[in-house]
């Protein structure tokens, strides 16, 4: 089956994928533009893996205020292209960004940006804890490690469970939309203001 212009153009414009992947998607499965879409999603896992190490100089500044005024989030979200910091699909991933970040208080982007000294607090309050509930010696520095997993899944924005899809974290939220949109992207940075803090 022979694929025009216009049909790569329309899979692109939903999907913001790359033109050769469009083409090829629509190729794979005979031009039909909505198996194109899901065929795109499969693909994409590798996908993003590949995109990763791309630079990221494009984007956007969301903003969520949360109703009442009283608590209000702005984040950077980068993209490769200004092609694709224009769409509304990023503008909503970047706006999506923002809404979690307010429902979620992450204090950082990545487990590196961590100050090492409250790393360190946290482990000796849960050592403490795992001494006073009567826990073996031989075990307690991997019960340790478990909770310091677990504060990181609550405090690393890129490890909190996605809170429009709890099965995902928002790193996964992140690498299923480099794959639909077919460029690298990351968080650069954000700031969450609450009224009275």
């Amino acid at each position: 089956m022979s694929i025009n212009a216009l049909q790569v153009r329309e899979l692109r414009d939903k999907t913001g994928a790359g033109m050769m992947d469009c083409k090829k998607a629509l190729v794979e499965v005979d031009g039909d533009v909505e198996k194109a879409i899901t065929y795109l999603r499969e693909q994409g896992i590798s996908k993003a893996a590949k995109k990763e190490g791309r630079t990221t100089a494009e984007g956007v500044i969301a903003t969520y205020i949360h109703t009442g005024d009283k608590l209000a989030v702005m984040v950077e979200v980068n993209c490769e292209t200004d092609f694709v910091a224009r769409t509304d699909n990023f503008k909503t991933f970047a706006k999506d960004l923002a809404m979690h970040i307010a429902a979620s208080s992450p204090i950082c982007v990545t487990r590196e940006e961590l100050d090492q000294e409250t790393i360190e607090k946290e482990r000796e309050v849960y050592r403490q804890q795992a001494i006073n509930d009567g826990k073996p010696e031989k075990i307690v520095d991997k019960i340790v490690d478990g909770k310091i997993d677990k504060y990181y899944g609550e405090v690393v924005l890129m490890e909190q469970p996605y809170v429009k899809d709890s099965d995902k974290t928002v790193e996964e939220f992140i690498k299923g939309t480099i794959t639909t949109l077919g460029e690298n992207m990351k968080v650069a940075r954000f700031t969450r203001y609450r009224l009275g803090e």
